[in-house]
């Protein structure tokens, strides 16, 4: 355990990259993936998505709330059950692919990973820097201005730096203790908004149909859990071998799925008595109009810090990922790289480019089929119960086991490619009516329609890789000579 202290101690900088993490070195508990996938959802961002259910896929307060259940539940279960291979193999989700991509052909679910990823952190960022400004407003009554702005998209970046930098042990340690805190900020301020709620409206509004309710899994699943499926494994990495992959899969849908629940069923009731909050622009401006003014402050707070869970979470995930992708740099310095793109990004939306927000979202938008595709693949894998090649895993030349044929393992590859064109035929990519940036010849399908082409593709995958990929699954070495190697 001196190797685990040294590597993984609280307030000290992770050294450990993506180099597996010998048993000996293992420690924690099922529990914090609670905590971890609690943080990453305490945002009062979810509203929005409560209230889209309502106001546009026409649900009853009853059918969204059992679409929050089974979407936000469902999906992190999937998160849980994809970090099992975190905890076999030691190694973060994207190096692990390497065993089932192969070298060479997990370059490009890596590098898409990474540019969504990068993507939803800068506009994360950019939406914590509006709520830093509004806080500095109500609080002080500063205007703002360019100066200000820069320095809010600062603080926030290095808040984001320091948690992340220091690594997963501190990252464990504060998701804990920021979900106590933020929690009781969120549920206080919850409480002011369900006294806006006009009850007669929510009552006596009508049931939707039952292809409202199956879209509307679907596109909560899609805004919750399936964003964070290819990141589980980062922070499942040093549990010890022993804990049940039941209990992490129990503990992730529990996590995340209590505050989700909450925050969308909120979201529902607040929009069906004025669907304004499904349309707004500024969703943390419209959730503060709701609240008397001399909320805004705990509000803003909440919502600040919510976002910093989220963001700090996958600005790890990109350092490890960016690492995979072949930077020979530290994973502290790897963070750095990234949060500089996450500043340079929030610049370029607050101060430069103010329209290029939806058109940037929609494009991070159409990222998920391929992201999807990847999850098809791997839940196969998993499920097939394979061990890992701690060395080979790191080695990224020929003798590697995970070479296949040119470093392409094709049964994956191909899969993950024909899954990829599967649900672009059903997907849509559009800032408006007008602004078409990308349409398949079946968008116009219930599938299409309902934005579910990241379904099909996650079923494409799955079927291609589980009908072809049926090789045999890699039997993991332990020797206590690897295990120094790969430290």
């Amino acid at each position: 355990m001196a190797a685990s202290a040294k590597n993984d101690r609280v307030g000290t900088v992770e050294t450990r990259g993506i180099e597996p993490v010998p048993d000996s070195e293992r420690h924690g508990h099922a529990g914090q993936m609670f905590w971890t996938w609690f943080a990453a959802n305490i945002s009062l961002l979810g509203l929005p998505l409560g209230a889209t259910l309502v106001a546009f896929r026409g649900l009853d307060i009853w059918q969204a709330v059992l679409v929050a259940v089974l979407g936000s539940f469902g999906s992190f279960a999937l998160v849980g059950a994809l970090s099992i291979a975190g905890q076999k193999g030691g190694a973060p989700a994207l190096t692990l692919s390497r065993a089932v991509f192969g070298q060479r052909g997990n370059a490009g679910p890596t590098l898409i990973t990474w540019l969504s990823r990068v993507g939803w952190e800068t506009i994360t960022t950019t939406t914590a820097a509006y709520a830093l400004l509004a806080l500095l407003g109500v609080a002080f009554g500063v205007a703002r201005n360019t100066p200000l702005t820069v320095v809010c998209l600062l603080v926030f970046i290095a808040c984001t730096l320091l948690i992340s930098g220091l690594g997963h042990a501190t990252i464990m340690w504060i998701n804990k203790w920021a979900t106590v805190l933020f929690g009781v900020l969120n549920l206080v301020v919850m409480g002011f908004l369900v006294a806006t709620v006009d009850w007669s409206e929510v009552l006596a509004a009508p049931a939707g149909p039952t292809s409202g309710v199956i879209a509307g899994i679907g596109f909560i699943a899609a805004g919750t859990g399936i964003g964070w499926a290819n990141a589980g494994a980062d922070y499942a990495r040093y549990l010890p071998r022993s804990v049940p992959g039941g209990r992490l899969i129990s503990a992730s849908a529990f996590g995340a799925g209590i505050p989700l629940v909450l925050l969308i069923s909120l979201g529902s009731l607040l929009t069906a008595g004025d669907p304004a909050l499904a349309t707004a622009s500024d969703p943390v401006a419209a959730i503060n109009a709701m609240l008397p003014s001399w909320m805004a402050v705990p509000y803003l707070i909440a919502a600040f810090g919510g976002l910093l869970m989220s963001n700090h979470l996958s600005t790890y995930s990109a350092g490890l990922t960016m690492i995979t992708l072949g930077l020979k740099v530290p994973r502290a310095a790897a963070v750095l790289v990234d949060v500089v793109l996450m500043f340079l990004g929030g610049i370029y939306f607050m101060l430069i480019a103010g329209n290029f927000y939806g058109p940037f979202s929609t494009f991070l938008t159409l990222l998920a089929v391929p992201i999807s595709a990847w999850i098809g693949v791997i839940a196969v894998d998993t499920l097939r119960g394979r061990t890992y090649d701690a060395a080979s895993l790191m080695n990224t030349g020929r003798t590697s086991r995970y070479w296949y044929t040119g470093g392409f393992h094709l049964p994956a590859v191909l899969s993950w490619v024909a899954a990829i064109v599967a649900g672009l035929l059903f997907t849509r990519a559009a800032t408006g009516t007008d602004d078409v940036w990308f349409s398949g010849p079946l968008a116009g399908s219930w599938f299409g329609a309902n934005g579910l082409g990241w379904a099909i593709s996650m079923a494409v995958g799955s079927a291609g890789y589980g009908v072809f990929g049926r090789n045999r699954p890699v039997t993991a070495v332990t020797t206590p000579a690897l295990e120094e190697a790969v430290r």
